[in-house]
Formats: C-alpha cells, sequence, structure tokens
C-alpha cells in the first residue's frame, strides 16, 4: 500500500507551495521605515553617491526642492488663511519606486488637495531594499510655509 508514501509526497508539495506563497506575500507586504532600510529609496540624481547616509539625504532633499518649486502656496492666500501654514503629508514610495497611498493633513482641504497633488507629481524613485528585496519605504514630509497679512 503507496498511502502513506502518496501523502507524504502531498503534505511535502503542499509545504513547499505554502512556503511559497508566504515568501511571495511577505514580499509585497513588507513596508520598511526610511530611517532603517539597508537602501533608501532613491532619487535618479542621488544614485551616483556611495553611503545610504548620503542617498537618503539627497533623496530628502530632492522631495523638498520639488514641493518647494511645485507647490502653490497662493491658494492659502486666496483661500484667506494668514500666518504658517503646515501641512502633514505620508506616503508610501513603494516597492518599483512609484508614489502611492498620499494622504494629508492641513488647516484647510485645498492645501491637502494641493499637497497631494504636488507628492503625486513626484518622479519614480530606485526602489527602497531591505535584505536584498524591494519593499515599500513609508515616508513624512511636512510642508510649512508662511502666507503675507
Amino acid at each position: 500500500d503507496y498511502s502513506y508514501l502518496k501523502k507524504v509526497l502531498f503534505d511535502e508539495k503542499l509545504s513547499k507551495m505554502l512556503d511559497e506563497i508566504e515568501r511571495n506575500t511577505a514580499a509585497t507586504d513588507t513596508e520598511v521605515p526610511f530611517s532603517v532600510i539597508d537602501q533608501a529609496p532613491t532619487f535618479i540624481d542621488c544614485e551616483s553617491l556611495t553611503t545610504n547616509t548620503e542617498k537618503k539625504q539627497c533623496t530628502s532633499n530632492q522631495i523638498a526642492e520639488f514641493v518647494n518649486k511645485n507647490f502653490n502656496t497662493k491658494i492659502a492666500d486666496s483661500l484667506g488663511l494668514t500666518g504658517k501654514q503646515r501641512i502633514s503629508v505620508i506616503f508610501k514610495i513603494d516597492k518599483n519606486g512609484a508614489v502611492k497611498d498620499v494622504r494629508a493633513r492641513a488647516p484647510h482641504p485645498e492645501l491637502e488637495k494641493e499637497a497631494i497633488r504636488v507628492i503625486n507629481l513626484l518622479p519614480t524613485m530606485i526602489p527602497g531594499k531591505q535584505k536584498g528585496e524591494p519593499v515599500a519605504v513609508p515616508y513624512s514630509l511636512p510642508i510649512m510655509f508662511q502666507t503675507h497679512e
């Protein structure tokens, strides 16, 4: 009777399939914070830098510069907002380097919309890696500016 042997082979095959599913799921669902990732997501312009610390700093600077250049601060004036404006933005740089899941908090919904619009314009980056595997990386960004009174 080979039923025992069939069961062992079936269990082994099933176990391998479950392991494969688990590996694939882990790779797609893993998120690693920007502050601790092995290889940070990187702007193309920062790729030539040698250390992860330099690449992180360069990428953070590039994101800030991009937002400063593209954010329309006149929206606050047109809404009658005065003084310091602070917008908190969080988003993910996915395992392909694309910006996803952008969310914002601001004193006015129009400022939130503008922040989301600008972050969605960010170019695709070189994806972050943890233990050699591409992973999603959450990123938070405060946007602050002063309106004229």
